[in-house]
């Protein structure tokens, strides 16, 4: 009987503490988790009727070989674009060179076909703008004499670059930009960071509101 009891008693323990537990390692999980690392503290804004400032942006170089860009941004709008089109301050911004607007207005037409391009911004610089923009953003890669990256880049409301310091696939840890090409990168890196600025975001609005409870 006394054997029972035990057996019992040790059951309920962990039936009680069990998801307790889970809530525990969990919630330390969200915490190391919930502060996506700042890698450039300020990056060169766009002119124009588009701005980085106050917006969350998803920053591509689409450059003038647009074939080659079509499956890059096929696998940005599955993984990304579709997921956070109409959250709070999300945008995708698609720098091009000028004179390419034809060929964009022809892109255009086909994105139509399989997504909403609402909050696809195409925004057109020439080359030294471009090259300006892109190099602000201080990062290890360098951009095609076609104007074009393989990597997109997620700009925060402060116009700083966001990206990891702990990245298992680079030398020293940091990662500026993620690949258009991997879909593996979007989906399992790009993605998950994403949700840390949103999570950051919707923490920074509780906060906001229970401060203004108080007045």
């Amino acid at each position: 009987m006394e054997k029972n009891k035990i057996k019992k008693g040790f059951i309920l323990s962990v039936l009680f503490l069990g998801p307790l537990i889970f809530y525990i390692f969990l919630s330390l999980g969200i915490y190391n988790h919930a502060n996506l690392p700042i890698l450039t503290e300020k990056v060169e804004n766009i002119k124009g009727d588009v701005s980085f400032k106050d917006h969350f942006s998803v920053v591509s170089f689409l450059g003038s070989d647009f074939d080659k860009n079509k499956g890059r941004l096929f696998n940005l709008n599955e993984v990304i674009y579709k997921r956070y089109r109409k959250s709070l301050y999300f945008q995708s911004v698609l720098i091009c060179p000028k004179g390419s607007e034809p060929e964009v207005e022809s892109l255009k037409k086909k994105l139509r076909t399989y997504t909403d391009i609402q909050n696809w911004k195409f925004v057109f610089m020439d080359a030294n703008e471009i090259k300006a923009v892109f190099n602000s953003f201080d990062s290890p890669y360098t951009i095609h004499p076609n104007l074009s990256s393989e990597y997109t880049f997620i700009i925060d409301r402060e116009l700083r670059l966001r990206g990891r310091k702990d990245d298992e696939d680079t030398d020293n840890g940091r990662l500026y930009g993620y690949n258009m090409n991997s879909v593996n990168d979007l989906k399992n890196k790009m993605k998950k960071d994403i949700e840390i600025i949103y999570y950051q975001l919707k923490k920074s609005l509780e906060k906001e509101k229970r401060r203004k409870r108080k007045i």
